[in-house]
């Protein structure tokens, strides 16, 4: 018997380096929001966004997985994909970034973007 094969879903990119750092925070949060459950988007940066991550954190628990692709000096790629379903009250641990953070960003860090 032979099985269908499972169609992945898309993968959205979302390069953050293109959008002004001032209209950042509010356009990945948009992004994001427009996803349906198992949507994934994936977010190029030139800097690993730990400051985000926690607000994104804050906001959705563990409704976003936080998958990181690439996370090198000026090249960091994340899939975030929804999870509507997870449990929004069991943060894990935030991973800490060797440098740089969110800065300008609607953060408050002060790392550059």
């Amino acid at each position: 018997m032979d099985q269908a094969p499972v169609m992945e879903k898309p993968r959205y990119p979302f390069d953050a380096r293109g959008v002004a750092k001032r209209f950042r925070h509010a356009a990945i949060f948009g992004a994001l929001e427009s996803l349906e459950d198992g949507d994934t988007m994936r977010f190029v940066n030139d800097h690993d966004p730990q400051p985000l991550i926690a607000q994104m954190r804050q906001r959705y628990g563990n409704q976003v997985a936080v998958n990181y692709v690439a996370r090198e000096p000026g090249n960091v790629v994340i899939d975030f994909t929804i999870q509507a379903d997870a449990p929004a009250d069991e943060l894990p641990p935030l991973e800490q970034s060797a440098g740089g953070g969110c800065g300008g960003g609607g953060c408050g860090c002060a790392g550059n973007h």
